[in-house]
């Protein structure tokens, strides 16, 4: 129980929404949606609030809420990798995901955001510090606390090629076309009794998954089935005729006149995988490839995937080095106002010491004003020494940082080296298809 004695209620739901609709790919998908419901939520005392785990195509989330701010004064959401310090040196994961915080008065007038974010070890929680402004939360005209009930909501798609995602989606999922499986795959935990230890709210575990749940087929399932098919499909040796080929030819192009991270953020690796095959079993008497140009084709779908991911990397250390840039100077810049602060005040006590001195009459009002002035300049004191250290600290790493920008840069041209060499290469061949 929480200093105000309060009882925490918290329902937790995960639903699969299907027939998702994307207007760009003109495909239908299915996008994970997890309903966290915290009551009491103006009683709560913690700075922090860490959802329980939940699992979107074998991979582990959750929400991270800061009830007061992330050092803001707007209610903090992010979306985090929940098992981040057990995975392998180098792990990468991505997600297109929707954060929103549920008017309950009128659903679609409820606050949304919407991105795409490759975690890594450097970055395994991302989201909005300034989602909703605390004042618009608490505002009881409007319908985000509703008997102090708040309504959090993410949508969590992991499949790169399409962005199923959207205010609208968020807005419209209530309709019954969207929802499969909703009663029976809902987790809830109600009337848990909170605590003053640092995990925020004492979550039960879910009941077992009703059988027809299980029976949905894995991502793994899936990938296995198609990967076998594709296989089969090419072992008919099929014979691609030449306007075949020429397309083939015009999608790699097209893929190589992108720069390594667009084609890295456009997931067009699967049809530029088939277009490769085309073009390596492409037989014609007066134009057929050697032996070796056929090879180099099939590795190359590799090479390509491989630069790609080198690149994205080699731009996320890069914009690493550019926050920490933006951190520096932010303290910089309150240090230096800190500074002219303290002297300012150091000068009006001197002032106030001497109207004291002969100004008897005053004395007790006096006295209070310099007491004021002094707790406040005891206040500028403890704050620039707290920030001249996280100052110092980041200064002793500093070198690090800019070691890992001008290794970044390296890589990355390196690989518009060899990016600019397959594509030569493909121009080479272009003229025998």
């Amino acid at each position: 129980m929480d200093v105000n004695e309060q009882i925490t209620k918290v329902t937790w739901k995960i639903e699969v929404l299907s027939d998702v609709h994307s207007k760009s790919m003109d495909v239908n998908g299915q996008v994970t949606k997890v309903t966290w419901r915290i009551e009491n939520f103006s009683t709560i005392q913690d700075k922090k609030l860490c959802s329980e785990n939940f699992t979107v195509d074998g991979n582990k989330w959750r929400f991270i809420i800061y009830p007061k701010g992330d050092a803001v004064d707007h209610l903090s959401i992010y979306l985090g990798v929940a098992d981040s310090s057990t995975l392998p040196a180098g792990w990468i994961r991505y997600a297109h995901f929707g954060l929103a915080v549920i008017d309950q008065f009128d659903r679609e007038l409820s606050i949304t955001e919407v991105t795409t974010h490759v975690f890594n070890v450097n970055a395994d929680n991302w989201g909005f510090p300034s989602f909703l402004p605390l004042t618009e939360l608490r505002n009881p005209e409007r319908g985000y606390l509703v008997n102090d009930a708040c309504l959090v909501e993410a949508y969590v798609f992991t499949d790169r090629s399409i962005g199923f995602i959207s205010h609208e989606l968020i807005v419209k999922t209530d309709s019954d076309k969207l929802k499969t499986k909703e009663s029976d795959c809902v987790k809830a935990a109600m009337d848990n009794q909170r605590t003053t230890s640092t995990k925020a709210v004492e979550i039960t575990n879910p009941s077992p998954t009703p059988p027809y749940c299980q029976i949905m087929p894995t991502e793994e399932d899936m990938n296995t089935f198609f990967t076998s098919l594709e296989s089969k499909l090419w072992s008919f040796n099929t014979i691609f005729s030449r306007e075949g080929a020429k397309e083939a030819l015009a999608k790699v192009e097209k893929a190589l006149n992108m720069t390594p991270v667009n084609f890295y953020d456009s997931g067009k690796l699967s049809p530029l995988k088939h277009a490769f095959k085309i073009l390596a079993s492409f037989d014609c008497s007066s134009t057929t490839l050697t032996m070796e140009q056929k090879k180099e084709l099939l590795a190359m779908e590799e090479s390509l995937k491989e630069l790609a991911d080198r690149a994205a990397k080699a731009l996320q250390d890069k914009n690493f080095l550019t926050e920490k840039e933006s951190i520096k100077l932010t303290i910089t810049h309150k240090l230096d106002r800190n500074v002219i602060r303290y002297k300012e005040v150091e000068s009006e006590v001197k002032q106030v010491e001497k109207k004291l001195a002969a100004l008897h009459v005053q004395v007790e009002e006096a006295q209070k004003e310099r007491e004021n002035m002094l707790a406040e300049r005891k206040e500028i004191f403890k704050s620039s020494k707290e920030m001249k250290m996280e100052l110092e600290a980041l200064e002793k790493q500093w070198a690090e940082y800019e070691a890992m920008a001008k290794v970044a840069e390296e890589e990355e041209s390196i690989v518009l080296a060899e990016w600019g060499r397959i594509k030569d290469f493909i121009s080479s061949i272009k003229g025998k298809i």
